[in-house]
């Protein structure tokens, strides 16, 4: 049995709450093993540890156990194979909560699972308008495009030029979104069981797609305050990754940016190790007070044309439903690039590369526009908070879509679960975290709604939060009908 298709008792056992007070103990394991499936931070068609290994590490009697997974098969969370143990799966009719959050809510909750703004009708309706005779143009051809459409190539490269690295078209991949160039990075450079460098904590589509290429991350903290450098620099030295994955520009969750002076340190701490560097710059461009910091690859030798790959998207400054992103890398690396994902959708929509080329054209007059309403919502968030969660503590980022409010104490996961009952969708800290059992303070709160859509969000929190939550009532909600 490969050791990477099975989760180790102590691994899940640290990513289970404490069962001080829970009754019965092993309706509750069971109902937190069914969650950690549904969120991916346990992966599906993995073999759970045996039933003697777990309740050793849980300090529990093994018929406790017995009955945890009794109650998984019985719910379709887990399966048996004669001779071989128990092992995860996904009941009928339920989604993965990575594919839950992204259809968002269909009912009247408020969604604040998402930081995803939304794009003006007017706006796309007059792209394609202009669109329209190009992609009539562009029906006479064959369609296919791996490295993209050559008219975004050019631009997305002069985007880079006049943010101050000078790039050209072959050094650029057009991609279904930041997410796909990623996966197709990860698909090409590491190989099962590859050590990562990742922060913690991090963007939690990026730390699924390390968990189900079966990598093994290696977490750095990133604080209020930042990055420790120190600490990057000497984990980077360690641990000899093949790959460093940061988000160095308004940090997803925390909102931090990283200095320029701290920059130049990460990238000779990651050529040292011969680790290639994966920045994620999807955020780089919503600065809300002050300039957009200039891309990280700058600080590379040869013209930032080492290892250095830049992961880039419309999906944050114009619209998610477009899947437009790309990556910057060494022209060679992009051809390789290019070549694995012919294997997977050979190239983008060209309708969609068509009406990202007019929307990055008019980048003078829409960005600035987008920026002013984030700082309206931005200031109606953090007034909200003031005025009804003023116990609560969070610092105020440059630039984003979201802050990352300090609870005071570890309550998230059970205030999210009781918020759904009033009417508002959000994630734990725990989603963010790169390892077990950290960041249940923490609540990630985007500004990306309306303002008093922001407000009345909050007075709902508040009023989850009056009704009482403790760490013990975390996954108390059944996940499914027993």
């Amino acid at each position: 049995m490969a050791a990477d298709r099975m989760v180790g008792s102590r691994r899940l056992a640290a990513m289970l709450p404490d069962l001080a007070g829970a009754r019965p103990a092993y309706r509750h394991l069971a109902q937190a093993i069914s969650a950690l499936i549904l969120d991916g931070r346990v992966a599906l068609h993995v073999r759970l540890p045996a039933e003697r290994e777990l309740a050793a590490a849980l300090d529990v009697s093994r018929a406790t156990v017995t009955a945890v997974y009794d109650l998984l098969r019985e719910s379709g969370f887990a399966r048996s194979r004669q001779g071989s143990g128990t092992w995860t799966a996904l009941p009928e009719g339920r989604a993965p909560s990575g594919v839950s959050r992204l259809l968002g809510s269909r009912d009247s909750a408020i969604d604040l699972a998402r930081a995803a703004p939304a794009l003006p009708g007017a706006v796309l309706a007059d792209a394609l308008a202009q669109v329209g005779p190009e992609l009539v143009e562009q029906a006479g051809s064959p369609g296919y495009h791996p490295y993209g459409l050559p008219e975004l190539r050019a631009a997305v490269a002069e985007r880079f030029t006049l943010r101050g690295l000078a790039t050209v078209p072959e050094q650029i991949l057009v991609t279904s979104g930041a997410q796909h160039a990623l996966t197709l990075v990860l698909g090409l450079l590491c190989r099962a069981g590859d050590r990562v460098v990742v922060e913690s904590p991090s963007y939690p589509n990026a730390l699924e797609a390390m968990r189900r290429a079966r990598l093994r991350a290696v977490s750095v903290p990133v604080g209020d305050g930042g990055w420790d450098v120190e600490i990057v620099e000497s984990t980077l030295g360690q641990v000899v990754p093949q790959l460093a994955y940061l988000i160095p520009d308004f940090h997803n969750p925390t909102g931090c940016l990283m200095p320029e002076g701290e920059r130049g340190r990460v990238l000779r701490a990651a050529q040292r190790c011969g680790a290639w560097l994966v920045v994620d710059e999807t955020l780089a461009e919503l600065a809300l007070d002050g300039a957009a910091p200039s891309p990280f690859a700058c600080h590379a030798p040869s013209g930032g044309s080492g290892q250095v790959i830049t992961i880039g998207s419309m999906s944050k400054t114009h619209w998610g439903g477009l899947r437009i992103g790309w990556l910057r890398a060494p022209s060679q690396l992009v051809t390789e690039l290019a070549g694995q994902r012919v294997a997977t959708d050979m190239g983008g929509s060209v309708l969609d590369q068509l009406l990202a080329l007019v929307l990055l054209g008019r980048g003078g007059e829409l960005l600035p526009s987008r920026l002013e309403r984030l700082r309206e919502q931005r200031a109606a968030l953090v007034a909200a908070l003031g005025e009804h969660v003023p116990q609560w503590s969070w610092r105020v980022p440059a630039g984003g879509l979201s802050l990352w409010v300090d609870l005071g104490e570890p309550v998230a996961s059970a205030l999210a679960e009781r918020a759904l009952d009033y009417g508002v969708r959000i994630e734990g800290g725990a989603y963010f975290a790169a390892d077990p059992g950290v960041f249940e303070q923490r609540l990630r709160i985007p500004y990306t709604v309306p303002a008093d859509v922001l407000g009345e969000a909050v007075r709902r929190l508040a009023a989850a939060v009056a009704d009482g939550v403790s760490p013990s009532s975390a996954s108390r909600r059944p996940h499914w009908v027993v």
